[in-house]
């Protein structure tokens, strides 16, 4: 063990150090000095052995063959060891990292205590093991149906002292798997050739409370057959100083694996440890879906009663008596807010407590392009399995062709807007801004006549005031 030590680089002795939880900045001199120390009688036998993993790094490696990677599907609790025997490339930071390195030995996985009879049985490649979390639960993606489970969520666990780690996975695909992709094939339309059956991969926190999202470990790379494979581009920081972060999405990765049901694929994944904090890795077979489609389930789920939306109306327009203005009508835009068209399939979601719909068909086409499933009018989360097509806003298209505003009544009646040409042609401009019309909002009843009264009244005021330079400021003012 001795002669180990002495070998050691000044990288290694950082390691070293670190494991046992001493302290590891100083010279290389220091740093052999105090190594040295921990081979004192009753040295432990997790030292003992972590000494060995660090100088078996040193030695030439062989390429592991797929039989070899298939004993990483072993049960949690085997031997952690080094992080890149696979490829034989070990990451040495020549520099302390705080994060990592005063993490206390109690902290780190638990090594068996081999005695001198088994420590010959100790395979000269171990690989890390990576404890499968079946209680990791992926959240569903309404744009994907799952087939398989290739590789259960299975935790990226910390296995050295190390800022970078390296985890290792393999997946084979049985012949119905293979086949199902290959006949996918051009199902898509537009000339990219895809496939519509993928292997997908998908990161997540290791948390068990809730369904999780994707999300992505920092520094991440990720290598498919040997080939670097392609992850989201990074997303424009919130504010400054903050950690350049990737959309959470899944990778398809159908491109780089191999199709063939007597070759198994291999994933190589590598990333920055981060002390108190997991990740998990995942991969399935799934089928991506369209708009078209997912228009279809949610027409298929049926259409909301109109009564549920009258009595909405209702429950907004009583006079509440605390309010000095009594509310009597409500005026909505038969527009979507979307696309600034008239709506074909109006919707919104269940939690949302505005009545203003958006246009089903084009909601769903923008969050194909770029999953976010929020809400257009109130911005708020609007995902897909709490979308509802409105029964009322769904009569009142088929029976009003001429208008794009509405207006509702206190009994939950309703009666279109028609433009008022009238006030167009006095002030050469809409009787209502943009703002106004596309936002929802209430006239009183008891204001009404004297409000349209002082409108007119108003502009012929304003015109007046406008050819004199000293009464400009309070003509803006009102």
């Amino acid at each position: 063990l001795q002669h180990m030590v002495t070998s050691f680089r000044v990288s290694e002795l950082q390691v070293l150090l670190g494991f046992a939880g001493r302290n590891k900045s100083g010279r290389k001199h220091e740093l052999l000095a105090k190594a040295l120390q921990l081979l004192r009688p009753g040295c432990s036998p997790a030292v003992q052995m972590k000494i060995k993993e660090l100088y078996r790094r040193r030695l030439p490696r062989k390429i592991l063959t797929p039989s070899d990677l298939s004993v990483l599907h072993v049960q949690a609790g085997q031997l952690p060891s080094a992080t890149a025997l696979a490829q034989g490339t070990v990451c040495h930071l020549p520099y302390d990292h705080s994060s990592a390195g005063a993490v206390p030995a109690a902290l780190l996985p638990p090594l068996p205590a081999l005695g001198p009879k088994h420590e010959a049985d100790v395979p000269h490649l171990s690989p890390p093991v990576h404890p499968v979390h079946p209680d990791v639960k992926m959240k569903r993606l309404p744009f994907y149906d799952v087939y398989d489970e290739l590789i259960k969520p299975t935790t990226l666990a910390s296995v050295s002292s190390q800022r970078f780690e390296e985890a290792h996975f393999t997946f084979a695909l049985t012949p119905q798997q293979v086949q199902q992709i290959l006949t996918s094939r051009d199902i898509l339309p537009g000339a990219k050739c895809d496939y519509t059956v993928q292997v997908q991969l998908r990161f997540c926190l290791c948390e068990t409370s809730c369904p999780q999202e994707d999300y992505f470990p920092p520094n991440l790379f990720v290598k498919v057959n040997g080939k670097l494979c392609p992850l989201p581009g990074y997303l424009p920081p919130t504010k400054n100083g903050a950690e350049p972060k990737r959309p959470s999405r899944p990778v398809n990765i159908t491109p780089l694996a191999r199709l063939s049901a007597t070759v198994p694929n291999t994933i190589v994944v590598n990333w920055s440890s981060e002390f108190g904090r997991n990740y998990s890795v995942s991969v399935y077979l799934v089928k991506q879906l369209t708009s078209v489609t997912l228009l279809q389930k949610l027409r298929a789920k049926g259409i909301r009663n109109p009564d549920h939306s009258r009595a909405q109306i209702k429950e907004k327009l009583t006079a509440d008596p605390d309010s000095e203005i009594a509310t009597t009508s409500l005026r909505v835009s038969l527009m979507c807010p979307l696309g600034k068209m008239r709506l074909t399939v109006p919707c919104r979601a269940t939690t949302c407590s505005h009545l203003q719909c958006f246009d089903a068909a084009l909601y769903l086409q923008m969050n194909e392009k770029k999953p976010t499933w929020t809400c257009p009018v109130c911005d708020k989360k609007a995902p897909y399995d709490g979308l509802i097509i409105d029964g009322l806003f769904m009569e009142i298209l088929n029976s009003c062709t001429d208008c794009d505003e509405i207006q509702f009544m206190e009994d939950g009646s309703w009666c279109p807007m028609k433009p008022k040409k009238e006030n167009q042609e006095v002030c050469q401009a809409p009787a209502f801004s943009v703002t106004e019309a596309s936002a929802l909002y209430t006239i009183s009843s008891e204001g009404r006549n004297s409000l349209e009264g002082k409108r007119k009244v108003e502009v012929i005021d304003l015109t007046l005031d406008s050819s004199s330079d000293e009464e400009e400021p309070p003509a803006k003012k009102q």
